[in-house]
């Protein structure tokens, strides 16, 4: 038998030999009809047991790979053609998308575990350090409790009674949302909320309306639906509504804590949005990504809790104020729709997890949420106060920051002379992670900025790495000859 078999480490021995020998049959290079060592001799060449050979020998005979000849050995069966493998020239067609997924960007790309900086300012990153895993361990063995006790059924798309009737009490409490719990849909992440307010609302060749600059995976849901993406741009007041297109079937927008520039929408704007949306029968969908911190000033009122005619559809999530990897989000649907969301969906995914969603019900419900979210303030305060003190102060010769009044991220425009591009790379070269913004624009005049997301950065970090960005901003400074400045562009 002409082929290298390699057997590292005692883990698993049968395992290792199966899948080796198996894709030596399945890409050809054990071809049909070829005669394999004994067992008893593979086992002395690799040595491991003859009984792992001959367990590996009877699972390839019993799955058709291997023909055993009384007195004469082991044969690789035939009658079947092996698949090349990936190095290997193909000679089928292969499926190509449909021609919409053209149109849409790369996702987001995520930094690996491996490659984090020293000093990292990753945007929608909260510290969970600081999360009580203690109590949520309890909350996850009452939830299996409970699941061992019931039936192995499929659930209710909506979600877990438990965590529906746990965030309908902390919206009406908290956001001024009044809803009943059977009108809280719990979804995979504010993504798929927004996905679904997409697919029940947009046929192909529909406009939306997208802020400029914006959230790309919202926009990337839009177009992988055939929608014709518009971008409205946002001023200090937030989205211009004055400037919406008469046809757009649905805007989305993100009124408490704009991503990525970071000023809430004025009421002003957001009763004109709204009458603007009942004229027409259009949607809002109005992302409350991360207003549940807020730091001075009066919370404005969501859209959702000044809707009068059900035209907004009010997301919520968990990743920003719990973690990410929890995969918790939720929608709150005008009534008109409610039955569409639902189908949407069951079709896209039936329901979430369970266990998850029952036991983040008992934590919201047993009040350990409210007190996560009052410690967690304190801590995004002060981090959000340090890292003030350097925009507003050593940095600002360089740096105009957008100071916001709720969330945990921060933008600062870059003044004249300072490249986003050459900044970031520069920084990355002494392990401060940086983070453009002109990636969340999608007309041709991006502005140049940094989004600082500081959820995960200790007050410490953070004097820190604004120190050592003072360092290098002054060190370009003093390496560029008299006169000389980077040109960015017109915003």
């Amino acid at each position: 038998m002409d082929i290298q078999l390699t057997i590292s480490g005692r883990r698993d021995l049968a395992g290792q030999l199966y899948q080796q020998l198996r894709a030596a049959i399945v890409e050809g290079r054990l071809a049909p009809g070829s005669r394999l060592p004994s067992s008893r001799d593979l086992a002395v060449q690799l040595g491991v047991s003859r009984k792992t050979t001959l367990e590996v020998f009877e699972r390839l005979g019993a799955e058709g790979f291997l023909i055993g000849r009384q007195g004469d050995g082991s044969f690789v069966a035939t009658g079947f053609t092996p698949m090349p493998s990936k190095t290997r020239a193909r000679s089928g067609v292969s499926p190509k998308p449909a021609k919409v997924w053209r149109r849409v960007p790369p996702t987001l790309a995520m930094p690996r575990v491996s490659e984090r900086l020293r000093y990292d300012y990753l945007g929608g990153v909260t510290d969970k350090s600081l999360f009580h895993a203690d109590v949520w361990r309890k909350c996850i063995a009452h939830a299996l409790r409970a699941q061992a006790r019931g039936r192995g059924i499929y659930r209710d798309p909506a979600g877990e009674q438990e965590l529906r009737l746990a965030i309908a009490r902390y919206l009406g409490f908290n956001r001024a949302v009044a809803c009943d719990w059977q009108e809280v849909m719990v979804t995979q992440g504010a993504q798929q909320a927004i996905d679904l307010a997409v697919r029940v609302m947009v046929d192909r060749g529909d406009v939306v309306v997208m802020e400029e600059p914006g959230y790309p995976p919202a926009r990337s849901s839009m177009l992988a639906m055939g929608a014709r993406v518009k971008p409205v741009r946002v001023d200090e007041e937030g989205l211009c509504v004055d400037e919406l297109p008469d046809e757009a079937r649905l805007v989305y927008v993100t009124p408490s804590h704009q991503f990525p520039l970071g000023m809430p929408m004025s009421l002003e704007r957001r009763m004109a949005l709204l009458e603007w949306a009942s004229r027409r029968g259009a949607l809002i969908v109005e992302d409350d990504y991360d207003g549940e911190f807020r730091f001075e000033g009066r919370p404005l009122e969501s859209l959702k809790s000044l809707d009068r005619n059900g035209v907004v559809a009010y997301i919520g999530t968990f990743s920003k104020t719990l973690f990410p990897e929890l995969r918790i989000g939720y929608v709150v649907p005008p009534p008109s729709l409610a039955d569409e969301f639902l189908k949407a969906k069951q079709i896209t995914d039936w329901h979430g997890c369970s266990l998850t969603q029952a036991a983040l019900g008992r934590y919201m419900l047993d009040g350990e949420f409210g007190r996560h979210l009052r410690r967690m303030q304190k801590h995004y305060a002060e981090r959000r106060l340090a890292l003030l003190q350097h925009l507003r102060g050593p940095l600002s010769p360089w740096l105009e920051p957008i100071v916001p009044a709720a969330g945990i991220h921060m933008t600062a425009m870059l003044r004249k002379g300072v490249h986003e591009d050459a900044l970031i790379a520069k920084a990355r070269a002494a392990s401060l992670a940086l983070y453009g913004i002109r990636r969340f624009y999608a007309g041709r005049h991006p502005r140049q900025g940094l989004q600082f997301g500081y959820g995960d950065t200790p007050v410490h970090d953070i004097h820190t790495s604004m120190q050592l960005l003072a360092s290098l901003l002054h060190g370009q400074a003093a390496e560029d000859p008299p006169g000389h400045s980077v040109t960015t562009q017109k915003s």
